[in-house]
């Protein structure tokens, strides 16, 4: 596996051998380059902005001032890429409308504007001159100390030289001896550079990149992905409940109907009671296959809507149930679902565990959101953590982004609270 950072790399034995080390050089030298032009520009502006404060045109240039730092931290985030693959997402957020005065307002009131600001001052006032020392010591020292030799054969004429005008060499033997030191402490310079740069690019990220941003566009794409997925699984629901209904149930039809004429021909006799008992199972297998349709995604549900689904959901209940639910249009299809199957859960927890004699099932749409209500006047005493469906009926309406509470004292009455963030359209555009 590839060495992601500077800091990966050193820990491996290839590290001297690798473009590491130049990548080091390259970042420490372009961030001196970077850090002296940034000191510069700043210190020019401000300096004109100062002299003109007093006039109209000096307001703008205390705007360029302030926003300095928004196009430093992108050349920097830029330049961490070259000891560092890992991205390096900034800390801004999208103006609110488009236009040049929106996007001052939303860069002069972010807290990282302000933060990158304070960031370019550090950088062109400290980090770059310790960029340049670093590089300097890092590089004057082993070279120097490697070109004894070569210093010692032309200028001092193979006599005597000097190694960084400090100490005096006069022999070639003590030449060559400097210069393969100047080889060890190479490598270890390499290391040192590294572990600058490494640092350098640590505080680098930890000023002007965004964490926060990073795990923001990770919850949005799981958010899109988790409702792409509730989406396909949506249409697979349909598909699959269209299919059993034009072709399975299609070709049980027309075999309870052969089975039927069958008898009506049939002597009396052992083979017409062999067509009675196949006519019978016949029929009971397009029942369940019906049920089994209605189960998956009730044709109902797709041409009339939630209404219509809820009121054949009550009439099918095995206790009476009144309905209380009005939707001036259309909702989506994935929240029209996921509310169905929930009253369709509440009504069979009702009948199987309340001991109620009556339930009811209200809602509306108000404020961007789909409220339904299921109550019954049972004994209560209900538990999610119990099982009964409702820990899976708490799930599939958290996909959606939506709420479940339930209130269920011993002794009743149990009422289920289901809450979709939603908006209607009007017409029916889904019954195809």
């Amino acid at each position: 596996m590839r060495p992601r950072n500077v800091w990966q790399a050193m820990s491996r034995p290839g590290f001297l051998l690798s473009a590491w080390p130049w990548r080091s050089v390259a970042y420490l030298l372009t961030g001196a380059a970077a850090g002296a032009t940034a000191l510069v520009g700043v210190v020019t502006v401000a300096a004109f902005a100062g002299a003109l404060a007093i006039t109209v045109v000096g307001l703008p240039l205390l705007v360029v001032v302030a926003l300095t730092g928004i196009p430093v931290a992108w050349v920097e985030r830029r330049r961490l890429s070259l000891i560092d693959c890992d991205p390096a997402p900034g800390r801004h957020r999208g103006p609110v409308a488009p236009g040049l005065w929106a996007w001052l307002t939303t860069r002069l009131r972010e807290q990282a504007t302000w933060r990158e600001l304070g960031f370019v001052l550090l950088f062109a006032g400290l980090l770059w001159p310790v960029d340049a020392l670093v590089l300097t010591a890092a590089l004057l020292f082993p070279l120097a100390m490697v070109a004894t030799p070569l210093l010692m054969a032309t200028v001092g004429d193979g006599q005597e030289t000097k190694v960084l005008k400090l100490w005096t060499i006069t022999t070639w033997p003590t030449a060559y001896g400097v210069a393969l030191l100047g080889l060890v402490l190479m490598g270890l310079c390499a290391y040192a550079l590294g572990v600058a740069a490494g640092a350098r690019a640590g505080l680098t990220r930890l000023l002007i990149t965004s964490h926060e941003g990073e795990l923001d566009a990770r919850v949005t794409e799981l958010t899109r992905s988790r409702s792409r997925l509730v989406h396909a699984f949506e249409a697979e629901r349909r598909r699959i409940e269209r299919d059993l209904h034009d072709g399975a149930q299609q070709r049980l039809v027309a075999l309870t109907m052969a089975l039927g004429l069958a008898r009506l021909d049939a002597p009396p006799g052992q083979f017409a009671d062999h067509l009675a008992k196949a006519h019978e199972e016949a029929d009971k297998a397009l029942a369940e296959l019906r049920e089994l349709i209605h189960g998956i995604h009730p044709r109902v549900l797709a041409d009339y809507g939630l209404e219509a689904a809820v009121a054949d959901a009550a009439d099918r209940s095995a206790i009476p149930v009144d309905i209380d639910l009005e939707l001036p249009g259309r909702l989506p299809s994935a929240v029209e679902s996921a509310a169905y199957f929930a009253v369709c859960e509440a009504l069979a927890n009702v009948a199987k565990h309340s001991g109620a004699g009556r339930a009811q099932v209200s809602g509306c749409h108000r404020d961007g959101r789909l409220f339904l209500q299921v109550r019954d006047d049972g004994t209560g005493g209900a538990d999610a953590s119990l099982g009964s469906g409702l820990t899976g009926l708490a799930d599939r309406v958290s996909v959606l982004d939506g709420r479940l509470a339930l209130a269920s004292p011993p002794g009743g009455p149990t009422l289920l609270l289901v809450e979709f963030p939603c908006e209607l359209t009007e017409g029916d555009h889904r019954s195809a």
